[in-house]
């Protein structure tokens, strides 16, 4: 679409002679008409027209065939013309002089870019299994691990997109496979990581404030410490672009403390303690009630101020600590967080992604919905991407924090039931357990029989913890394939796997 057409006759030809079918047309109000006669893959459209001009000819072509791809050609390079172009969604746009080369690439990359981002798939992938095979195999500290927990992700994120190259079992498989590994790893060096025996070990829970969040807040930085409950890596992967034009995201890593679960996890980044030692210095916090939101996770507060205190930090006011449940709650924290711009530390805790993985087990219609892990990502990104967070993380960009957001732990799909003895005083958790004389398959769970040794706390003589490996969910003996099937396909916690265990740490810094 060109009222200089003759002069790109050489163009025409080029096209023609590598298989394109070329209409040319002189105007925008003739180039109309002749789209509500044929059928055509993309438009070339100039951006300088007589009659209808080509950005009122791209409205046009959009609001009747928004499919249409249409690739804009223009002499002029002001920002203003294609920030404008842009915002019409326009598909590519060439500056002139244009060469007949630039134009098969721009086509390309328009009509094709699907189908050859879906062979490089199909041709990459296989190679890239070889590669991670190889790596299980070589892997022997923590790092390694992480960046095997990272390249699965990463595939699975592709595969996302194209899900008709058919490769989603197999990288399934593979992860299966690699968690079993990871399972044998976390088994051998847990204790030396905890008991500080080795110096090649991860960061834990424990350290996440100390490494993260103080030597910001010793520079000066005002901070935003957010903890989402429960987020995987594979679910922040999906979402983080939503905050590149707000923030300079440096991503690092650490390791969740076992069990992995919310009054372990979540109150030892709070303590900046493991749970042995917040029960023998902080017992008055640590009350020996059921693990549940009401008991050991209602101090959150008292204990990060307590850590603050420890680290002779000197805040102009006190730490801010919010938590999140229901809506209402989070609609008062997007009204009240203007007021708290001269607050050095706010610390939030949000608790949806939890709320929603333990409500699917319940739930019929949110099992449709989220059937597995690709479809958990998708309604992560939908949540974040129109909740109140997100728009609470863009005004503390404006506001000048620093924000440090993570998890406390992830959750796995169970698959597999592994069958577990215990009494009726036996805690209910499907991916831990501890009671007295608990005894479950070693292939299918850590058995700890001395939880001081895990430094945790013990509950009782004859007290020991399970801790489910891989994919396996507890199950007891009584309706044992009642329960089974009850509880199969349900997104868990507590146990050893990458998903639960190797979790993103994010430094945002604000741009601008």
């Amino acid at each position: 679409m060109d009222d200089e057409i003759e002069l790109l006759r050489a163009h025409v030809r080029f096209l023609e002679e590598r298989g394109y079918d070329v209409r040319t047309v002189p105007n925008a109000e003739d180039a109309l008409v002749i789209l509500g006669q044929e059928s055509f893959d993309a438009v070339l459209l100039d951006e300088m027209l007589n009659g209808m001009d080509g950005l009122s000819a791209l409205a046009a072509i959009k609001e009747r065939y928004p499919s249409l791809p249409v690739i804009m050609v223009t002499k002029s390079e002001e920002e203003t013309l294609m920030e404008e172009a842009i915002g019409s969604k326009i598909d590519d746009y060439l500056t002139k002089p244009v060469n007949p080369s630039q134009i098969i690439l721009t086509l390309k990359r328009v009509l094709e870019g699907r189908r050859i981002e879906r062979e490089r798939i199909s041709k990459k992938y296989p190679e890239e299994f070889a590669r991670i095979g190889a790596s299980l195999a070589a892997a022997q500290g923590w790092r390694e691990w992480v960046e095997i927990a990272l390249r699965l992700t990463e595939w699975e994120l592709q595969i996302d997109a194209h899900p008709e190259v058919g490769l989603r079992e197999i990288l399934q498989d593979q992860r299966r496979e690699c968690n079993a590994a990871f399972a044998r790893f976390v088994e051998e060096q847990y204790l030396d990581w905890i008991w500080e025996r080795t110096s090649d070990r991860p960061p834990l829970s424990p350290e996440v404030f100390g490494r993260w969040v103080v030597p910001l807040l010793r520079e000066g930085r005002k901070v935003l410490f957010v903890v989402i409950d429960n987020l995987r890596l594979d679910q922040w992967l999906a979402l983080e672009d939503l905050l590149f034009s707000s923030f300079r995201v440096r991503r690092d890593y650490y390791l969740s403390i076992l069990p992995t679960a919310t009054p372990f996890s979540r109150n030892a980044i709070f303590a900046g303690l493991f749970p042995i030692d917040i029960e023998r210095l902080h017992p008055d916090l640590w009350l020996r009630g059921p693990d549940d939101e009401l008991s050991r996770n209602r101090y959150e507060a008292d204990l990060l101020n307590r850590q603050v205190k420890r680290f002779n930090l000197y805040l102009r006011e006190p730490p801010r600590y919010v938590k999140i449940v229901e809506a209402e709650e989070a609609r008062r924290f997007e009204r009240e967080f203007g007021s708290l711009s001269g607050t050095s530390l706010i610390a939030v805790v949000l608790n949806f992604v939890d709320i929603l993985v333990h409500r699917r087990s319940d739930s019929e219609v949110l099992k449709q919905i989220a059937p597995d892990e690709a479809a958990f990502r998708s309604i992560t990104r939908s949540w974040f991407e129109h909740s109140y967070l997100l728009r609470v993380l863009r005004e503390a960009a404006r506001l000048g924090f620093t924000v440090v957001m993570t998890s406390d732990h992830g959750s796995i799909r169970g698959t597999r039931g592994a069958k577990v003895i215990g009494d009726r005083e036996t805690s209910t958790n499907l991916r831990y357990k501890y009671g007295k004389n608990l005894q479950a398959h070693p292939k299918q769970a850590i058995i700890v029989r001395d939880p001081r040794s895990y430094k945790l706390p013990a509950r009782g003589i004859n007290a020991n913890y399970l801790i489910a490996k891989e994919d396996y969910y507890f199950v007891y003996p009584t309706n044992y394939h009642q329960y089974l099937a009850q509880y199969r396909d349900s997104f868990q916690h507590g146990g050893v796997s990458l998903e639960e265990m190797v979790l993103p740490v994010l430094v945002m810094e604000p741009l601008g």
